[in-house]
C-alpha cells in the first residue's frame, strides 16, 4: 500500500477532525459549553490535538468563554508553545481578574519557557548533565507534552553516551508519532553507538523513506554503508594473504568514526593481528593496546599484543602478556559458566533500570505458581531464578559488580543457589501472596512457606 508523504500524515488527523461527526454536528447547533465539555474530555485523555481544535471553536462562537483560554492556555502550555500560552492566560484576567489560581500557572508558564530556554544554552555549552536537570525538573513537569524538550533531552543523553536511556526516551517519542524523523535518527544513532548496526541502519531508512533529502539521516545512513564496506574490504583481504591492503584497509575503518569504540574495538584487533603477520611489531602493540583500552578483558589482544612484543625481542614482555592472557582466559571460561542474569530476565547488558524492572514484573507474574499450578515444580524454580536475576541487575551496585565479572559467591549469590532466598531480604522489597502456600521441600529455606504471600514490587 502507497503510504502518504509525511506532512499529509500530520495534517490529515487535523482535517479529519474538524470534518468529523462531532464538529459536524456542534457546528450545527454552535453550543460552546458542549464543545468546551468535549475540549475538556479530550485533554484528559492527553489528546492535546483534538481538544486544541475544539476550544479554538468554542472561541469562534464565543470570544468571551473566560474558561475556554484558560483551558487552550493550558494545552499550549503542555506543548510547549508559550507565547501563544501565555496570551490566552492574559485574555482570561482581562475577562476575570485577580484569580490566584491563573497567575499561579502563568508563573510556572514562565518557569518553563526560562528553562527550556536555559537548557538550549547549556546544550550549546556542552553542558549535558544540566540540560538533563532544567528539561527533568522544570519543563517536562509544566509542559509534559512538549516535544521539543523530548528531543533535546536524548541529544543530550546521546552526548553523555547514555544509549539505553535515548532508545528509551526517543521510543516513547515514536509511540506518539512513528514517522518523527528527529527521534528516528536519535534512535539510531544510539544503536549505532551500540554496535547494533541493523537496527541503526533500519530506524536511518525508515526515515529516509519518509523524507529521503533529509541531510543527517542521510549522512548517518551513508557513513555507516561505507564502514561496513571498509570493514569488510578490510577482513577479505586479509583472509586473501592482500596484508598490506587490509591494514590500509582497517586504518581508513578507524578513521571514519574515532567515537565508535564498541565497533573500533574489533578493527584495533583486526589491524593488530593482520601487522603481527607483516612482521610490524610496534604497530601492532600499539594497536592492541588500543583496542585493550576499550576492553581491558579481550584475550585475543593480549594475546597479538604478546606476539608482538616478541618480534620486538621484548621477551619478559611477551611472557607476561601471554601470561596475563591465559589467566583472563581462565577467567572468562569460569564466567561463561555462571548464570547468565540478563538472559534470564530477556533483556540486553544495555537495558536501562526501566527496562530491568519491567521485564522482571511481566516474568514474575508470568510464572507465579498460582497461575502454573500444573508445572508447579518449574515455576518455583523459574520464579526463583527470577528473583534472583532482578536482585543482581536491580541493584546498581551489585550490577556493576556483576558486569565487571567479579565472583557471584562475593555476593551471595552463587550459579547454583549460593543461599540467595528471593523472600528473604537482600535490597530489594519481595512480598509475595499464593493461596496454597508452598508446602514441603520446595528448594526454599526453612523448608516452606505456609499460609502463604502476595506480590509487592518495590
Amino acid at each position: 500500500m502507497a503510504r502518504w508523504p509525511w506532512r499529509w500524515r500530520v495534517l490529515l488527523p487535523l482535517l479529519l477532525l474538524h470534518s468529523s461527526p462531532v464538529f459536524a454536528q456542534e457546528g450545527q447547533d454552535n453550543d460552546p459549553s458542549t464543545l468546551f465539555k468535549r475540549a475538556s474530555e479530550m485533554m484528559n485523555l492527553r489528546k492535546y490535538d483534538g481538544s486544541l481544535g475544539l476550544l479554538n471553536a468554542v472561541l469562534e462562537v464565543d470570544p468571551n468563554h473566560s474558561e475556554a483560554y484558560r483551558q487552550r492556555a493550558s494545552v499550549l502550555r503542555h506543548k510547549c508553545r508559550y507565547k501563544e500560552a501565555e496570551g490566552d492566560y492574559s485574555k482570561y484576567l482581562e475577562l476575570k481578574p485577580e484569580s490566584s489560581s491563573v497567575e499561579k500557572e502563568l508563573s510556572q508558564l514562565l518557569q518553563a519557557q526560562n528553562a527550556l530556554e536555559s537548557a538550549y544554552g547549556q546544550f550549546e555549552s556542552h553542558d549535558f548533565s544540566k540540560v538533563l536537570e532544567y528539561i527533568n525538573k522544570i519543563v517536562l513537569v509544566f509542559s509534559p507534552d512538549c516535544l521539543k524538550a523530548k528531543l533535546l533531552k536524548a541529544k543530550a543523553l546521546l552526548a553523555l553516551e547514555d544509549y539505553s536511556s535515548v532508545i528509551s526516551e526517543t521510543g516513547f517519542i515514536l509511540k506518539e508519532d512513528e514517522d518523527n524523523l528527529d527521534a528516528l535518527l536519535l534512535r539510531g544513532r544510539a544503536y549505532y553507538y551500540l554496535a547494533d548496526h541493523d537496527v541503526a541502519s533500519r530506524h536511518y531508512q525508515k526515515g529516509l523513506r519518509l523524507d529521503p533529502e533529509h541531510s543527517e539521516l542521510k549522512k548517518a545512513y551513508f557513513g555507516l554503508k561505507n564502514l561496513l564496506k571498509k570493514t569488510k574490504s578490510a577482513e577479505d583481504n586479509a583472509a586473501k594473504g592482500k596484508l598490506r591492503v587490509s591494514a590500509e584497509d582497517y586504518k581508513a575503518a578507524l578513521a571514519m568514526d574515532p567515537d565508535h569504540t564498541s565497533y573500533n574495538v574489533h578493527l584495533y584487533l583486526g589491524l593488530c593481528k593482520v601487522l603481527v603477520k607483516l612482521g610490524r611489531g610496534k604497530e601492532a602493540i600499539s594497536s592492541c593496546t588500543e583496542a585493550l583500552n576499550i576492553d581491558g578483558e579481550l584475550v585475543d589482544a593480549l594475546t597479538q599484543r604478546g606476539e608482538a612484543k616478541l618480534l620486538t625481542e621484548d621477551w619478559e614482555g611477551a611472557d607476561m602478556g601471554i601470561r596475563e592472557a591465559l589467566m583472563r582466559a581462565e577467567k572468562q571460561l569460569k564466567l561463561s559458566k555462571r548464570k547468565d542474569w540478563y538472559k534470564i530476565l530477556g533483556i540486553s547488558k544495555t537495558a536501562s533500570a526501566a527496562d530491568i524492572k519491567r521485564a522482571y514484573k511481566k516474568l514474575a507474574l508470568q510464572w507465579h505458581p498460582d497461575k502454573n499450578v500444573d508445572n508447579r515444580e518449574e515455576a518455583e524454580n523459574m520464579f526463583r531464578e527470577i528473583a534472583a536475576a532482578y536482585e543482581v541487575l536491580g541493584d546498581e551496585d551489585k550490577r556493576v559488580r556483576y558486569d565487571r565479572g567479579e565472583d557471584l559467591d562475593e555476593m551471595n549469590m552463587g550459579g547454583g543457589g549460593g543461599g540467595f532466598n528471593p523472600f528473604g531480604g537482600g535490597g530489594q522489597q519481595y512480598t509475595f501472596h499464593y493461596d496454597g502456600g508452598f508446602h514441603g521441600g520446595g528448594g526454599f529455606p526453612g523448608g516452606g512457606f505456609p499460609g502463604g504471600f502476595q506480590f509487592n514490587f518495590g
